[in-house]
């Protein structure tokens, strides 16, 4: 089935200082071959370890730009996929194509088609949503895991901050993308990288997925996703063996550190959660000591 989509002009990424990366595109995952996925792969190929780096709405993979050179500079490959609807993947223009299983999906092709081992799990947002859900059914390519300012979503209420962004991204005319990252992390963010979120976006056509995304949380018990929810709890609480860090964006008024601490409640072994204090939902801002600390309770914890 051919999926109707659009795809940024490659110009929109002319200038981007902050991110040399450059992309590498596939088009003929399993299922989605109508579809082009973008993702930056960096640092060594040949590393024993992988750091998957999952981004989620409204953001692409130009948010771990902070984080990224901490680990190929360790030594370590780093893959970024953009989801689709975002960065320089392909954005479809149906809203009804936008659902839990077709990301999630497109993902699990993603680590297969690219044979993605000893797997670092890197996620916030609905790269958490969606990325907590894959290791329980690709258990023995998961290694570690980095979990930001996300959740694990099984049909139960949300928080009063994420109501207000549901309900403000159902009934805008158009969701300002880069605005977003500047209110939030404040000065974190430059005017190049307001420039730079952007980006992928010329006009509101191209923002499908940035409408649907926060209606696709599953916060009722009949919703898409809710199964899976409940499997990776049970994966993540019982199952899970790997090493585990967090950290928590303090100024998150949707996924904060009260929805953060219940999320660890699931997760076997996560010691204590880094807290930065001045970060906000889009922690990676502040992901150089994030990235650093966290590998070295990797390290230590792996003598």
């Amino acid at each position: 089935m051919t999926i109707k989509a659009l795809r940024t002009p490659e110009e929109r990424f002319s200038v981007l200082p902050a991110f040399p990366y450059q992309p590498n595109y596939i088009d003929d995952l399993a299922g989605f071959e109508s579809l082009r996925m973008a993702y930056i792969d960096e640092g060594d190929s040949s590393s024993e370890n992988t750091f998957l780096c999952l981004h989620g709405e409204p953001s692409w993979s130009y948010l771990y730009r902070k984080m990224l050179p901490i680990f190929t500079g360790a030594g370590h490959r780093v893959v970024a996929p953009d989801l689709f609807g975002f960065g320089r993947s392909d954005k479809p223009v149906d809203e009804s194509v936008y659902t839990f299983d077709f990301h999630r999906d497109s993902l699990m092709q993603l680590i297969e088609r690219l044979d993605l081992k000893n797997i670092t799990l890197v996620c916030q947002d609905w790269g958490g949503i969606l990325g907590l859900t894959i290791p329980m059914d690709m258990q023995d390519r998961f290694k570690n895991l980095i979990v930001m300012n996300t959740a694990i979503a099984v049909g139960e209420t949300a928080s009063e901050g994420f109501y207000q962004w549901r309900d403000m991204c159902a009934n805008v005319p158009e969701i300002p993308v880069g605005g977003l990252f500047a209110c939030d992390a404040g000065p974190a963010v430059s005017v190049m990288d307001v420039v730079a979120y952007d980006a992928p976006f010329p006009d509101n056509s191209y923002k499908a997925g940035v409408r649907r995304f926060p209606a696709m949380v599953p916060v009722e018990p009949t919703m898409d996703g809710v199964e899976l929810g409940k499997r990776s709890r049970e994966f993540w609480s019982k199952e899970w063996n790997g090493q585990s860090f967090m950290a928590i964006g303090m100024k998150d008024t949707a996924l904060g550190e009260g929805p953060m601490e219940y999320l660890r409640s699931f997760i076997k072994g996560c010691p204590e959660p880094l807290k930065i204090a001045e970060a906000g939902h889009f922690v990676q801002e502040y992901g150089v000591e994030i990235a650093e600390k966290a590998l070295v309770h990797f390290e230590m914890n792996n003598k």
